[in-house]
């Protein structure tokens, strides 16, 4: 028998198609609401106020509330706590239950269970779907019956999992009901500024991944794992804040990858499931090593290196014009996430968290499981990560995923004029030479901040704590 009345609670997945907790709530209440909230917990500890995910977010929730509209309903917006906007929500509106995709970060959890707690005492129900991801939870364990820590049996075990009914739609169809509370508030009642994402190539909402994902699918998908690594090329999706935000389900890029046996790109999206399920069950990773004796390092304190990272004025290229872009759009190539987090922590020794915080506060697609991941991964110090006596080498990178310097001389344009041969070592150039093409190290560029094989032999003896250890 159907509940009378429900409501949506939309966080991470503003979309009106292929949503679980929409899909559920449709078809076992008579009368649905939808609703959003600034959450002001997370909004308040914003650096900035212009901060480009809120703007990104707030007009993605403008192209919702006509879509629901259209479905006879609308977006009911709150700006506040959202363990307490929810339950007196729900009052206000008389529902009977609650429904809501689930989250993985430790601090929405404890959020869920506090806005449980309050409902029942209010005697509402609260109904949480899989929504992000295509396994969560027991889905995916080894035979052991114990999350997995590495990646690739992991991947295996997920494969070997899946049927088409994990990928399949959730169907949204049926009228809501409307309400004369709905209404998206500007940024400037929330206390936000409106950003550049027009400025810097973000279309938000589901149309903007739409349109992204039409052109990938269509056009590079099967191309993936061939350009994926160079910067300067055209060939990844470009998804990741539409991913971030649920502007797309991450159930039809995972349908399209295998009718295309785009495999590559479909390890990407597993990836993404495993860093949902390591956040999930060793919730320690937020602040601390996944594995504990990478702890026991001893980091540098060199805050002027810290800032020559974050500025992109380290003298190596590669990583100038990685932090460079990031610092601009907002965005950075994964292959480059790499190589950046790899010179933060083992040529310039500085801690994983730290170039994590950045990356927190930059980085339009923030997420805490995949961002956490990847700087653990790039430091070692993580599960299935690269072992500590990998290290990057920034001008063998450079020569190999940006032979001709195009991206280089995109986001460092001082270098411009350096010919290919010095494009990814310029202080190798001679003197007469930097002063004929009007590049001089040191003055228009400069030199390299740290010499990368001495650095390369104080990282392995920075991380021999650890190799005594394990």
């Amino acid at each position: 028998m159907k509940k009378e009345k429900a409501l949506v609670w939309f966080r991470r997945d503003l979309r009106d198609h292929d949503h679980a907790a929409l899909s559920a709530a449709l078809a076992g209440a008579q009368q649905v609401y939808c609703a959003f909230v600034f959450d002001t917990e997370i909004l308040d500890a914003l650096p900035s106020r212009r901060d480009r995910r809120v703007h990104f977010i707030r007009e993605s929730l403008l192209e919702l509330d006509a879509a629901l509209r259209k479905k006879g309903g609308g977006l009911i917006v709150r700006h506040g706590k959202a363990g307490e906007e929810i339950p007196a929500l729900a009052r206000e509106l008389g529902v009977s239950a609650v429904f809501s995709n689930r989250d993985y970060e430790p601090a929405a959890k404890q959020r869920d269970v506090a806005v449980a707690r309050a409902l029942e005492a209010d005697g509402i129900e609260f109904h949480t779907f899989k929504d992000q991801a295509i396994f969560d939870g027991d889905e995916v364990l080894t035979q052991a019956g114990k999350p997995f820590s590495v990646f690739t049996p992991y991947k295996n075990a997920w494969l070997k999992r899946l049927t088409v009914a994990d990928s399949a739609v959730w169907p949204c169809t049926g009228q809501l009901a409307s309400s004369d509370l709905s209404s998206v508030p500007t940024l400037t009642e929330i206390g936000f500024e409106t950003t550049d994402l027009a400025e810097v190539g973000i279309q938000p909402g589901m149309a903007g991944a739409r349109a992204l994902w039409d052109e990938f699918r269509d056009g590079r998908i099967t191309r993936y794992g061939a350009l994926r690594d160079f910067p300067a090329v055209k060939g990844v999706s470009y998804l990741s804040v539409h991913l971030r935000f649920g502007t797309i389900s991450i159930r039809e890029l995972v349908r399209a990858a295998l009718a295309a046996e785009a495999n590559v790109w479909l390890s990407e999206l597993i990836w993404r499931d495993f860093y949902f399920m390591i956040l999930d069950r060793f919730p320690h990773v937020v602040g601390h090593a996944f594995k504990p004796d990478y702890d026991a390092i001893r980091w540098a304190d060199w805050p002027e290196g810290f800032a020559a990272w974050c500025e992109g004025r380290t003298g190596y290229p590669l990583v100038d014009a990685a932090m460079r872009q990031l610092n601009f759009s907002g965005w950075m190539h994964n292959r480059l996430r790499m190589v950046v987090a790899s010179f933060l922590t083992k040529d310039l020794g500085l801690d994983w968290r730290l170039g994590e915080r950045y990356f927190a506060e930059q980085l339009n697609d923030f997420d805490l499981s995949a961002n956490n991941g990847g700087w653990q991964w790039a430091s070692s110090s993580g599960c299935d990560a690269q072992p500590y006596f990998r290290i990057f080498n920034p001008i063998t990178q450079s020569e190999k995923f940006d032979p001709d310097g195009k991206f280089i001389r995109r986001y460092v344009p001082e270098l411009a004029k350096v010919p290919n041969k010095y494009i990814h070592a310029p202080w190798l150039m001679g003197r007469i030479e930097q002063e004929a093409i009007g590049v001089v190290i040191g003055r228009d560029y400069p030199g390299p901040i740290v010499d990368h094989a001495k650095a390369r032999e104080e990282t392995l003896a920075r991380y021999a704590v650890v190799k005594k250890a394990v």
